[in-house]
């Protein structure tokens, strides 16, 4: 990792560092002025109506636990436009989700939310290092995922200048990187690996980069991978969170101090709760983010329920920051695979693999059940250096592998070491799992 100091600079120090009970007050104005917006979109009116609720019936952020919860299934019953709370003529813009399991989540923009989101994105890049005399490489793409556009704005709204290099094409990407002196480097974890490897299979080297930062988000990722990607780019790298159906990137980021990512709680309340019984989980302890927005004009949502697992800390951060924090997401709950009846996530075979020195943090997981018990097998991908044609050095490599992932999962899984640049490499979210069990819902 770069070895030069972050300093702590705070983009709104008004509403970043505002006492927590005037906070609470705002937030309870900002709800209340919510329902009346979504009363707007048929579905809420509909859930007020049942559950007897009225904006004059908020008065404090704890009637949010009377509020309806929304699903990702509830977004595609009204598909395509059914949850917008404008008419047309006030739309800004139109983004969507991926839609890889099922229709695409439509959300629109006022000129206002546009305002308001570029403010937001500001808020954590300034956090993480972002100056006006810097130059940003956006490497997400530029369409209706939401990553492009979203740090776009925000990166102009701090007054940095951007090149929106979009996706793809890696040794162009890595030539303007180096041609341009850029600074900050924005596209997910994944990628950057990516990025990091073929800067070395082209022979450039670290001292030809201007690079210092970068922003990461779009994909869960692991502590130890961020340790890997730093060292490997000579960088500081930083965290942030946000969906789609909530407003994009923005929700929350990590400042200098990295003890979590701030939840820009003036715009968002996020509840942590148990994804089974949907009861709240203690600070501290892992549960489901269930994220409502507060200030959104064209498409207000409320209790949104994210399938993101993490967790959430109120303990003060020494940035002076007085919002709560949320860790790093462990995964989705629908991202979880269930082996022999043991939850497991893909990150938790990346943090496995990134603790055995020769493997390369790219790997595939393929699961299958060829008669009454699940099979697993995890295709890890293995450095250049470390390639061998001896076989008791691959035997013992292979061993360390399964050692650590069953160490940290309690499983056995099947390893089988793979050829350097063998397995695909990502521009946008990466694909983990290969699932072939064909298993009934």
């Amino acid at each position: 990792m770069s070895q030069f100091v972050i300093p702590n600079r705070i983009f709104d120090p008004a509403a970043e560092c505002m006492p927590c009970a005037d906070r609470a007050g705002l937030q309870a104005t900002h709800l209340r002025r919510t329902v009346e917006q979504a009363q707007k979109i048929p579905f809420y009116r509909r859930k007020f109506a049942e559950k007897n609720i009225s904006p004059d019936s908020i008065r404090t952020v704890a009637d949010l636990q009377r509020l309806p919860l929304t699903t990702k299934q509830d977004l595609r019953e009204y598909y395509p436009f059914g949850f917008f709370a404008v008419p047309q003529a006030q739309l800004a813009r139109i983004h969507a989700s991926s839609g890889t399991t099922g229709k695409p989540t439509f959300v629109g923009y006022t000129q206002n939310d546009l305002k308001l989101w570029a403010n937001l994105c500001a808020r954590f890049l300034v956090a993480g290092g972002l100056t006006s005399d810097q130059l940003v490489q956006v490497s997400f793409g530029y369409g209706l995922f939401t990553g492009g556009f979203g740090l776009h704005g925000g990166i102009e709204r701090v007054g940095a200048a951007v090149l929106p290099a979009s996706s793809g094409n890696t040794q162009r990407q890595i030539l303007l990187l180096r041609d341009a002196g850029i600074n900050t480097l924005i596209c997910t974890p994944s990628y950057a690996l990516n990025l990091a490897e073929t800067i070395q299979a082209m022979g450039i080297r670290r001292g030809e980069l201007a690079l210092r930062f970068a922003h990461f988000g779009g994909e869960p990722w692991t502590e130890e991978m961020r340790r890997t990607i730093e060292e490997e780019l000579g960088i500081h790298a930083f965290n942030n969170y946000g969906l789609s159906e909530i407003i994009g990137p923005g929700v929350a980021g990590e400042c200098a101090a990295r003890t979590g990512m701030h939840i820009q709680e003036d715009h968002f309340l996020v509840e942590c709760l148990n994804p089974e019984t949907l009861e709240p989980v203690a600070d501290g302890e892992e549960g489901e983010l269930v994220i409502t927005s507060l200030t959104k004009e064209a498409c207000p949502i409320i209790r949104y329920r994210t399938r993101d697992l993490a967790r959430l800390y109120r303990d003060s951060c020494p940035c002076g920051r007085t919002t709560m924090r949320m860790s790093w997401v462990k995964g989705r709950s629908d991202d979880m695979m269930i082996i022999r009846g043991v939850n497991v996530f893909p990150t938790q075979i990346e943090e496995a693999l990134l603790k055995v020195d020769g493997t390369a943090p790219h790997f595939m997981i393929e699961l299958t059940r060829p008669g009454n018990l699940d099979e697993a097998v995890v295709k890890v991908e293995m450095r250049q250096q470390e390639f061998s044609d001896k076989m008791e050095e691959m035997h013992r490599l292979r061993d360390r592998i399964g050692r650590e992932i069953t160490a940290i999962t309690g499983l056995h899984f099947n390893v089988e070491l793979v050829a350097p640049n063998t397995l695909e490499r990502f521009t946008g979210k990466a694909k983990r799992v290969n699932d072939l069990r064909n298993l009934k819902p």
